[in-house]
């Protein structure tokens, strides 16, 4: 197995203080200084809500629940089921990004399929009881960002925070709009939850009852290409006082769980390999699938042909995107004779985001839906499996070689994934039910915080 590269933690890198006064510059390459770099633009120094290697810009509150985040915090569980105390056995899910599994079939040497099957018995042989793909979870957020799109562009000229509609599903761009730019771009903001925390609704409400255990009984474990997904698993709204449980309750990156392989000396063609497991037990489907876009959950594409359909009665098989600025800020447009019908853009990566935030203080944004992403390239780039053995830097070989791998899986449409259906029904009590609002949206607003002192916003 070759080694990969676990950022550490630090007290302070200085990036910000260093960054705050420069000039932006360059066409937005896809480097690690790139997804953490805030404009001076906006008269004020930087917050790196994009970087979890830096104490600097991280709470002492936050700084405390990240600390839980961690493969220790796992291997704890772990050793508390290995003793008698029955009682405080807990069950493990782990449930992993699809873009994460791009990672682990470059480093294994394996096609997407086996590398999966090959990380779930790893995993089993830890003692995790679930192995789950968040696939499903993903469907529930871009069918419920669809429905949304559609209720804001209907209701576009008489709501003035109806368009743009930016997703929700990157944790640093969320953190950066509600932390630094408040009410300029966060009633803009989808409210249809990540497919991270879909997912843990989804093991701690409705695969918990299905096993008749109580949330807190389940360990949930997610493992995602990014450390953002950490700080979004601690958010709030993603516990439960009643019920004293988080819906996810350890992000670990797809990294940090190649390390612990490294660590153990673990040889890939040893491990069993075992098939992932399915919410719904055997009725669920066995075959691997991703949804639409070039690395990441592609919400613009299917937003962009359910738009196209609903709204105006196109049928869109094909999407070109316009580059911009440059491969992470593109456009996308819908034209019949001569009109404008529908203009998107996906804005990857925080210098580009910039030029999206001075647009949107100039009112000059034409867009009606834009995909926001931290990671310049997208989640396939995240910094918790895409940085360089040299640190600090891309590995853009190993980009390239997962965004192959990505590309093999085959296509399924969330509209026409039967298990959605059935979950809608049994689980959410409808498509349109008050549950299904309650468990698949949230609301994203200003955040009032506490900045460590050495800090200026």
């Amino acid at each position: 197995m070759s080694e990969v590269n676990i950022p550490k933690r630090k007290e302070k890198c200085e990036n910000c203080t260093k960054q705050c006064n420069k000039k932006q510059s360059g066409d937005g390459a896809n480097s690690h200084q790139d997804s953490v770099q805030e404009s001076c633009s906006m008269g004020s120094q930087v917050l790196l809500s994009a970087c979890l290697a830096c104490d600097g810009c991280v709470s002492e509150e936050e700084n405390l629940k990240i600390s839980q985040q961690s493969l220790e915090q796992v291997e704890r569980v772990l050793a508390l089921n290995k003793k008698c105390d029955a009682s405080k056995h807990r069950v493990l899910v782990a449930s992993v990004c699809p873009q994460s599994l791009p990672f682990f079939a470059v480093k294994f040497g394996l096609d997407i399929s086996e590398a999966a099957n090959k990380l779930c018995g790893f995993l089993k042989s830890l003692g995790v009881q679930y192995v789950f793909d968040t696939t499903l979870a993903a469907g529930f957020s871009i069918l419920e960002s669809q429905k949304e799109f559609i209720q804001r562009f209907r209701r576009r000229h008489h709501d003035s925070h109806a368009v743009p509609m930016f997703t929700s599903s990157c944790p640093g761009w969320i953190r950066y709009s509600e932390r630094v730019l408040g009410s300029l771009v966060t009633p803009h903001i989808c409210t249809a939850r990540s497919p991270q925390q879909i997912m843990g609704c989804l093991v701690k409400d409705y695969f918990s009852k299905q096993q008749k255990l109580s949330p807190g009984k389940v360990y949930h474990v997610l493992v995602a290409p990014c450390f953002d997904k950490k700080l979004e698993a601690v958010r709030e709204e993603f516990y439960s006082g009643l019920l004293e449980a988080r819906d996810v309750d350890c992000v670990l990156t797809s990294g940090e769980i190649y390390y612990l392989m490294e660590q153990r000396k673990v040889r890939v063609e040893e491990l069993d390999s075992v098939p992932l497991d399915h919410v719904l037990g055997e009725a669920g489907d066995a075959a691997l699938v991703r949804h639409e876009g070039r690395g990441s959950e592609g919400f613009l594409e299917h937003i962009f042909k359910h738009a196209a359909k609903e709204l105006f009665g196109l049928d869109v098989h094909e999407i070109t995107y316009k580059n911009l600025r440059n491969r992470d800020f593109q456009e996308v447009t819908l034209e019949r004779d001569g009109e404008t019908l529908l203009q998107f853009a996906a804005v990857y990566g925080f210098r580009n985001i910039q030029t999206l935030v001075h647009r949107m203080r100039t009112g000059r944004v034409p867009y009606q839906l834009v995909e926001v992403l931290s990671c310049p390239g997208g989640c396939l780039s995240g910094r918790g499996q895409a940085e360089s053995e040299a640190g600090g830097r891309v590995d853009k070989a190993l980009v390239q070689q997962m965004e192959e791998a990505y590309s093999s899986l085959p296509v399924r449409l969330p509209e026409v994934n039967p298990t959605l259906h059935t979950l809608y029904q049994d689980w959410l009590q409808g498509q349109d039910s008050p549950r299904a609002s309650a468990l698949l949206h949230t609301q994203y607003t200003r955040q009032i915080h506490t900045q460590p002192p050495h800090m200026q916003w």
